[in-house]
């Protein structure tokens, strides 16, 4: 498969997790009475990425989320050459999803960007007032232990076909988890994309939804090849490059 169709398989991919993810945030989680609140968010974004899986993991692995696309090249199951084109790809992607999201929320009366459109944020813009430490700290091993669980339902010798189930449930419990402390990041496409329009504390604090993921993912992908792969056999089969990864 062409690069160019990979990497538009990415920004469609990566346009997917957001509108879906944060737009269940913003449109759906706070709606009076009815509201599906943290957890109907975070199935949303485990959705989001199961769907997206079988629809386009043949084609690019579907990553959406630079990320994890860092971590399998560190994992030795992605080729570097590649990460520009498809980071890119992924941060364009969220952007456009973004500002859909946004398009139609400021639809409705009393609209606001106070509510920060679901930018991740620490301190005061922390849903739970977490500071930095604590948002740095679950970052890291969250977006850690999502490449680790990426790469072993990935590998060849995992049950085929099942991989996009197991990586969405994943995603689907990181946020049960740290939707209080960061509105879960573990992708920086994903945390562009709102601050982009958010602007003002969204950028100011998008530096460590960028760091932490990255340093996550790769300590996720070497630990992985570290423990897991066979010895002298780091190759990834057909199976393993093209698979649904996240």
């Amino acid at each position: 498969m062409s690069l160019t169709k990979r990497t538009l398989a990415e920004l469609i991919g990566t346009f997917w997790l957001v509108l879906g993810g944060c737009g269940s945030a913003v449109l759906a989680a706070g709606f009076p009475e009815l509201g599906i609140g943290f957890a109907g968010v975070a199935l949303a974004f485990g959705l989001t990425v199961l769907t997206m899986a079988y629809a386009i993991g043949h084609i690019s692995g579907c990553h959406l989320n630079p990320a994890v696309s860092i971590g399998l090249a560190a994992g030795g199951r992605f080729n570097p050459r590649d990460l520009p084109a498809y980071i890119i790809a992924q941060v364009v992607g969220a952007a456009i999803a973004a500002a859909v999201v946004y398009i139609v929320a400021s639809g409705q009366e009393g609209f606001s960007l106070a509510g920060g459109l679901a930018a991740n944020g620490f301190g005061e813009h922390s849903p739970g007032g977490y500071p930095l430490v604590s948002a740095l700290v679950i970052e890291i091993v969250l977006t850690a232990a999502f490449l680790f669980v990426i790469m072993g339902a990935t590998d060849r010798r995992a049950p085929a076909g099942f991989a996009p189930i197991a990586i969405g449930l994943c995603l689907t419990l990181i946020h049960l988890i740290s939707i209080p402390v960061t509105n879960t990041s573990v992708n920086p496409a994903r945390s562009t994309g709102p601050a982009l329009i958010v602007g003002d504390w969204a950028l100011d604090q998008l530096w460590l939804f960028w760091l932490a993921p990255i340093v996550g993912g790769i300590i996720g992908g070497v630990l992985y090849r570290c423990l897991c792969e066979p010895q002298g056999d780091t190759s990834a089969s057909p199976r393993q490059q093209d698979a649904a990864t996240a």
